[in-house]
């Protein structure tokens, strides 16, 4: 018997244990890590395998991410650069300039807010907000 599985039901599947915050901070997507990294001590690298490439008006855009994984518990983080060269990869948040994924062992509300307040207070930052899966239109675009 085989099984046969739409992109919708993988889609789904993949945020039962997933958050997503959207960032505003109008700098290079190293530089930004680099703060974030001194700021919270983690270890966000850039991961060429999982870059994403869109294909939009006859081109190729490629937006970059950056991935770091904790070592004391099953959490992954992926940093998603939200434009490159005048495109978004989600267009319904041309505003925010990163998209940040929590992937694995969801973090408690308390642990959420202390995150959300200590990238607040990196100084590129402008603005950080948790974002709903259902507001994301091209979700498929952040499923790995």
């Amino acid at each position: 018997m085989k099984l046969k599985y739409k992109l919708e039901d993988v889609t789904d599947s993949f945020w039962d244990d997933a958050h997503l915050l959207g960032i505003m901070a109008p700098v290079k997507d190293y530089q930004f890590c680099r703060q974030i990294n001194h700021c919270l001590r983690f270890d966000f690298r850039i991961n060429h395998q999982i870059e994403i490439q869109v294909a939009k008006k006859q081109r190729s855009y490629f937006f970059s991410v950056f991935e770091y994984a904790e070592l004391m518990r099953s959490v992954r983080h992926f940093l998603y650069n939200n434009q490159f060269d005048g495109e978004f990869l989600l267009p319904e948040f041309r505003h925010l300039d990163f998209l940040w994924l929590i992937k694995g062992e969801l973090p408690s509300d308390g642990e959420l807010g202390h995150l959300v307040e200590t990238i607040r207070r990196v100084a590129s930052v402008q603005l950080v907000t948790e974002l709903t899966n259902e507001k994301i239109r091209n979700k498929e675009y952040l499923v790995l």
